[in-house]
Order: structure tokens, then sequence, then C-alpha cells
């Protein structure tokens, strides 16, 4: 496996990131035994980078990983989030993002995460975040808790923003790259080049729209988008290629991203991403993909404050 720069850190980074949100029954019941095998197989196979955050199955997820991790723990870069506690519960303030980061700390069994970043961007004030926020998480950094600090977000756009205000060393952008959409490389991707900050993308299967599985109830897209989804698989598995492989492969080719990330909860999963990284997808069957996906590409759904939502959203192409 070909390991990438993340930015200006200094970290090579695999190409597929470990995303330990199932770690905490996010997507269904995952045991210890099962959740340590896939951890330990992954970091078998060159896979270094691992992502979870506090609000994962509301803590599960990080006391999980952290038991996963002992005794390899030198072994990967570890990532974690703070500011998003709950479904509707959010707090950006310096005192809660210092209190509840040392409490992420004992639940990953670490005295130090590699990447720290704010989650979820969108449902908090961006004034805070830049002048309150990341000034903590910056005094984090500076006393050896947290190698880098970062922002992440559902709104390319927004997260460009920030980026250019603060300077962050990470930026993890999620359903905006992938075989339904592509603004990240215009509202996004660039700025962080400019800025040398690392490119993170996350959801390659637009929150499991591409998995050629069972959408969960909850899922925000429009009732198009999953039914282009749908005839997606559904060509994919006429032609005798897996969903999941033809959109993980597209999206893992992305030439700016250092990692993206996959949430696993098991050694085939993992398996199943690596292959991802072998062979090509048929010229013929990317156009028609490309064709289904056409009236809908780049279909948003509302996320966050509705003063950090851009205006005139795009429903479709």
């Amino acid at each position: 496996m070909q390991h990438r720069p993340l930015g200006k850190t200094g970290l090579l980074v695999s190409p597929i990131g470990f995303g330990a949100s199932p770690l905490g029954d996010v997507f269904g019941t995952v045991s210890p035994t099962q959740g340590r095998a896939a951890v330990h197989h992954a970091i078998d196979n060159g896979i270094n980078l691992f992502d979870v955050s506090p609000y994962y199955g509301l803590t599960l997820a990080e006391d999980r990983l952290g038991d996963h991790l002992l005794g390899r723990r030198d072994e990967v870069i570890l990532a974690t989030k703070c500011g998003r506690y709950g479904s509707a519960q959010f707090d950006f303030s310096a005192a809660t993002i210092t209190r509840e980061f040392e409490a992420s700390l004992r639940r990953l069994k670490t005295g130090h995460v590699d990447i720290l970043q704010v989650h979820d961007v969108e449902f908090g004030s961006i004034q805070q975040i830049i002048h309150e926020t990341l000034p903590a998480m910056r005094q984090l950094q500076q006393q050896g808790k947290a190698r880098f600090i970062g922002i992440t977000g559902y709104w390319p756009g927004l997260l460009a923003s920030i980026l250019t205000q603060f300077p962050v060393d990470t930026v993890l952008n999620y359903c905006h790259s992938n075989l339904l959409m592509d603004d990240m490389n215009t509202e996004l991707t660039p700025s962080a080049l400019a800025h040398h900050v690392g490119l993170l993308n996350a959801s390659p299967l637009h929150m499991g729209l591409l998995s050629g599985g069972t959408v969960p109830d909850w899922h925000p897209a429009p009732a198009a988008v999953k039914a282009a989804a749908a005839s997606i698989n559904q060509l994919c598995a006429s032609q005798g290629q897996h969903p999941a492989t033809v959109a993980l492969r597209y999206t893992l080719h992305h030439p700016h991203v250092a990692s993206t990330f996959i949430g696993f909860s098991s050694t085939q999963q993992v398996d199943d991403a690596l292959l991802a990284l072998q062979g090509e997808t048929p010229t013929a069957l990317l156009d028609q993909i490309h064709a289904i996906a056409a009236p809908v590409f780049n279909t948003v759904w509302p996320s966050g404050l509705p003063e950090n939502q851009p205006a005139g959203h795009i429903h479709a192409r």
C-alpha cells in the first residue's frame, strides 16, 4: 500500500482510513471480538489512519477503539473529534472542548491523539469556532496532547472559509466527493491545496447509498437520489461488479485526497476495501453510472444551522 503525505504535517497516511463509528454500534451491533479483529486486520494490511468521535455510539466507539488499540497504539495515526456529543448535542466552548477531550483520551487509553478535529462545524457559531474552539485546541496541541488540529463538516465551502481564517492542519469533508457528488473539488480542494492542509474524504458510499445493501430509514438524501443510487447498484450487480467496490475504487483514486474514511466492523469489510485499490472499473460501466447520476448529481440536503447553509442549494444537475 502506497501511503500519502497529509498536507504539511509530515505524516504519511494510508489511502484507506479506518472509520470507527461502527464500533459504537451505530449501524448495528458489533461484538468487541469482531471489532478488535477488524482493527488488527486493518493494521496488519497497512491501514494506519483511524478516526473516531465521542459522538459515535455516545462514547462507545472511542472506548472500544481504545481497547482494540492496546499494544498497537504506536502503529497508527489516531484522530478523534470534539464539539459534538449527541445527535443534537453540540458545545464548542473552550471549557467543554478541553474537559471532554480529556475524557476522550481516557477512553482511548492514550496520552495524546495525532489529530483533534472540530466535529461538524456547520452546527456551531463559525465565529466561536474560529476565535474560541480552535484556539483552545491549539493550546492542547502546545501541551502535546494533540499533534495536529483540524475541522470536519458537510459543506465544503464553509470548511474552505474557515481554513482561510485559521491555520488548521487537516480538513475532512463527507458526502461531497463520490459517484454522486463532486463539489468538494471546486469548493474546498483548491483552498486545501493552497494552504497545504491535509485533505480527508469520508462517506465514499454516500452514507451507505452505494453499498448495495439496505438503506437506513434516517438517511437524509431526497428520494430521487436514493432511486438513482439503487439503479447504480443494480447496474453494477448486473455486470458482475460489487457496487461498493466500484464506488470505493472511484473515490480512492482522487489525486489530492490523502485518505478516505470507510466505516469498518469486520475483517471482510476491510478486505473488500483493500480489493478496491486493485484493478480498474470498465470505462463503459462508469459512463453508464455517470448517466444515471446526472439528473441528481450534486444534490444536497439541509445540514447545520440555517446561517451556515449556502444560499441556493443545488437540487439537481
